[in-house]
């Protein structure tokens, strides 16, 4: 199912994400984004909330979180909301929420099946009035998206091998090859980590547009 690789330092998730280098990753604007979109202590599921960096935040805005991944590793750095090991796809909780949240451009996969499964899963879980918060690309992202690297917080972003096998469907941004490399600081370990991927890495590119939505 996964179409994606990755190197780096101690464990590697299901879809090549190191989780030491993603317990490093520090929030990018989208806790703030979601808290003004949600009433005061709304109840949120996060889908794919990784080592927990949007999490961590929102729960210290107030907010009971249930935070879903598929790796224990991942989740095992979560602290202060609830944790459950899931694929996205294959949730079913049974219970709904005042907002889902599918962050980390992850509706941007290429696959049109595992996207409309995702969708029915924050479908699925939200409360009636209530929202879903989906961070995405615009198709207009894909155009300007150039090789090139920005360092943010000690950890250097670069984006290079950027392929363009050509345009998908009218409804959806093309799918594209990349290799997202990444290395720290001198005062920050672990020291490298890099993952190929056919769509989105599942943080804020730093230096490149992008559009929570």
């Amino acid at each position: 199912m996964h179409a994606q690789t990755g190197t780096g330092p101690g464990v590697l998730t299901p879809d090549g994400c190191a989780v030491d280098l993603y317990a490093l990753l520090p929030p990018m604007g989208e806790p703030g984004v979601v808290h003004a979109a949600v009433p005061a202590g709304a109840t949120i599921l996060e889908l794919g909330a990784g080592a927990g960096r949007v999490t961590g935040p929102l729960v210290a805005l107030g907010h009971p979180v249930v935070a879903v991944d598929e790796s224990p590793e991942m989740l095992a750095r979560v602290r202060g909301a609830e944790t459950v090991r899931a694929s996205i796809q294959d949730l079913r909780l049974g219970r709904r929420f005042d907002a889902v949240l599918l962050g980390s451009f992850l509706v941007n996969v290429a696959d049109h099946g595992l996207r409309h499964r995702f969708l029915e899963a924050c479908r699925d879980h939200v409360d009636d009035g209530g929202c879903v918060l989906v961070q995405r690309d615009p198709p207009s992202w894909f155009d300007p998206a150039a090789e090139g690297e920005r360092t943010l917080d000690g950890i250097t972003f670069r984006l290079r091998d950027l392929r363009r096998p050509g345009p998908g469907p009218a409804c959806s941004p093309p799918p594209w090859s990349t290799r997202w490399a990444t290395g720290s600081g001198p005062s920050r370990s672990p020291p490298s980590a890099s993952t190929t991927r056919r769509w989105r890495p599942p943080w804020p590119r730093p230096g490149w547009p992008s559009t929570p939505t």
